[in-house]
C-alpha cells in the first residue's frame, strides 16, 4: 500500500512495510502541490503545483512517479471575468476526475474544465461559467473566489456528475458537464442574509457513495449534511456537541456502508483549530443520527491542528489523515486507534492511498 501526501514542500510517497509506514521519496521539493489525483483508466498520475512565482501548473506522470512531464493547465478563456471589470486566471487547480471519455478539474475562481484528449488540451464548461447566480451570489471564504474543490461521479452514469463549490452549493449535471442545476434544497446556511438561499451555501468537501451513488454526505462550513435520494434533499446530521461534528473541512465515507462516515471537527471561522485543543476523529454508524469521537493516541492537548478537505483518505480499513501542522495519522482499525507516521512534515493539503 501507497500513501501520497501532497504539501506545502512537494509530494511525499510513503510506502506500508508490515505494520509500519516507510519513507520512499519526494517530487516537486519546496513546491506547493494542491491537488493529487489518480486516473483509474490510464493509471496515469496527475499533480497540480502552485508556484508562487511561476503559478499553476499541472504535471502527468505514467510511470506512477518514476518520471513526470508537465503537460498545459486550463486557462480562462480571454475576456472571461469573475465579476464584472475583474479578469478570471487560474489562481489554484484543487479537484480533478474521471467521467467516462472526460477528465475534469475543478479550479478557483469557480470555473470547471473539462478534457477530451486525456489532459493535451482544456475547455472552460460556458454553462456552468454562465450560471445567472455565479457573480450576483457565488462568493469567496476562504479563498478570495468561489472555488470548485469536488467532483463526484455516478459510478451507474458517467454523464450523471456532482460538484461542490465554496461558496455557492451543490451542482448537478445529467449531460455530461454541459448544464447544470442548483442542489441546495435544505441546506441552511447562517452567514447568509437568507439561510435558506437557493444559492450561497459552503460545502468544504462533497463525497458520494459508490456503493449506493444515490446517497452523499457532505462536510459544510455549517455542519455535516447527508442526501439520501440524490441530493433532491439535503438533512443536517451534526452532533449536538459541537466538539464532535459540526464544523470542518473534509469527510470521508464507507462505500459500501452508505451510514458510516468520519469527519474531524475543529473550531469555525478566524480561530480554525482543533476544539478544546484536542484532536478528535468522529465516525457514524447510524447516518448522522450518532457519533462517537475517536481520540485513543491523537494528542488531547495544546494541539493547534486542523485537517483540510482533501487531507484524509479511507482505504479498507485503513485511516490516514494529514494536518496544516505536518502531523500524519494513521489507522488499522477505521479510527479507534491512531498511531503517529511522522510529526516533521509540511503542511498536508492532500492525502490519497493506493492499494
Amino acid at each position: 500500500m501507497k500513501l501520497i501526501l501532497g504539501t506545502r514542500k512537494g509530494l511525499i510517497i510513503y510506502n506500508k512495510s508490515g505494520n509500519s509506514w516507510v519513507y520512499e521519496t519526494d517530487h516537486f521539493q519546496a513546491i506547493p502541490v494542491s491537488m493529487f489525483f489518480v486516473d483509474q483508466v490510464t493509471g496515469a498520475w496527475w499533480a497540480g503545483l502552485s508556484h508562487g512565482h511561476w503559478g499553476e501548473k499541472l504535471h502527468r506522470s505514467m510511470d506512477q512517479g518514476k518520471s513526470w512531464e508537465e503537460v498545459a493547465a486550463p486557462e480562462y478563456p480571454e475576456g472571461s471575468e469573475i465579476k464584472e471589470g475583474k479578469p478570471a486566471k487560474l489562481n489554484l487547480m484543487w479537484a480533478m476526475q474521471r467521467a467516462g471519455e472526460k477528465l475534469f478539474i475543478g479550479t478557483e475562481p469557480g470555473g470547471l474544465f473539462e478534457s477530451r484528449d486525456d489532459g493535451k488540451s482544456w475547455t472552460l464548461c460556458t454553462d456552468l461559467w454562465n450560471d445567472p447566480n455565479r457573480q450576483s451570489k457565488w462568493f469567496g471564504g476562504g479563498y478570495d473566489n468561489p472555488a470548485i474543490h469536488s467532483i463526484e461521479v455516478d459510478p451507474r452514469d458517467p454523464n450523471h456528475l456532482y460538484i461542490g463549490i465554496s461558496c455557492a452549493g451543490v451542482y448537478e449535471s445529467h449531460d455530461a458537464g454541459s448544464t447544470w442545476k442548483v442542489k441546495n434544497k435544505g441546506m441552511k446556511s447562517d452567514f447568509l442574509p437568507n439561510p435558506t438561499a437557493e444559492v450561497g451555501h459552503d460545502p468544504h468537501l462533497l463525497k458520494l457513495v459508490q456503493g449506493n451513488p444515490d446517497i452523499l454526505w457532505q462536510q459544510n462550513h455549517g455542519g455535516v449534511w447527508v442526501s439520501k435520494d440524490g441530493s433532491e434533499n439535503w438533512i443536517d446530521v451534526r452532533s449536538q456537541d459541537s466538539s464532535i461534528a459540526d464544523f470542518g473541512f473534509t469527510i470521508a465515507v464507507d462505500h459500501e456502508n452508505a451510514d458510516r462516515a468520519w469527519v474531524v471537527p475543529g473550531i469555525s471561522d478566524e480561530v480554525r483549530v482543533a476544539v478544546d485543543l484536542a484532536l478528535c476523529v468522529s465516525r457514524t454508524e447510524d447516518g448522522g443520527q450518532t457519533w462517537k469521537a475517536c481520540r485513543a493516541g491523537l494528542p488531547q492537548q495544546a494541539c493547534y491542528d486542523i485537517v483540510y478537505r482533501h487531507a484524509l483518505d479511507r482505504l479498507e480499513t485503513n485511516l490516514v489523515f494529514g494536518t496544516t501542522t505536518g502531523n500524519v495519522f494513521y489507522s488499522e482499525d477505521d479510527g479507534d486507534q491512531w498511531n503517529l507516521l511522522s510529526a516533521s512534515l509540511p503542511m498536508v493539503n492532500v492525502v490519497k492511498l493506493l492499494a
